[in-house]
């Protein structure tokens, strides 16, 4: 995504929000209440580049808790939620794609569910089904570890990109 103007009027209103409304967008990004309250108390930002970096180290600083609360609002991946604008488009790697394809998705999925006590979180935007089904497949011989900071990493790169798209709103 193209990064909106240093002076970008959403970002501008965006640090000007009520506190509650704020709060109420940033959830819409991120369904962790510790995440969103982070960044809320990080502004003003001056730039695209100080939100990013304020989503950065409220994501790493998410307790397990914390990270499970920002998975629960993430649908599986290969099942977008029906309506759900963003995840639809988040996941537009597995529109059209063979009904085989996506058993071996939602086989994967379950395994992986198993294991680990979440959904699978990967940045689905920009990659194919096939992608993902791979990228599931390296990720589960993880130990919780390991994967734990995969998962908080994919969740930086979720939330920059939903943060580009408030921006350039």
């Amino acid at each position: 995504m193209t990064e909106p103007p240093a002076d970008s009027p959403v970002l501008a209103a965006l640090a000007a929000t009520d506190s509650a409304e704020l709060r109420r967008t940033l959830l819409e990004i991120c369904s962790s209440p510790a995440w969103a309250a982070a960044v809320a108390a990080s502004r003003p930002w001056s730039d695209r580049a100080e939100l990013l970096a304020a989503n950065a180290r409220a994501t790493a600083q998410l307790s397990v808790a914390e990270l499970n609360a920002a998975l629960a609002g993430h649908v599986r991946i290969g099942a977008p939620g029906a309506g759900d604008a963003a995840s639809e488009r988040e996941q537009s790697g597995v529109r059209g794609v063979e009904p085989s394809l996506l058993g071996e998705l939602a086989a994967a999925n379950a395994a992986y569910e198993a294991k680990f006590g979440h959904v699978f979180l990967i940045r689905a935007t920009g990659r194919t089904a096939a992608d993902m089904l791979a990228a599931l497949r390296e990720r589960l011989p993880h130990d919780a570890a390991t994967e734990a900071e995969t998962v908080r990493k994919e969740l930086r790169e979720i939330n920059e990109l939903r943060l580009d798209r408030l921006l350039s709103s």
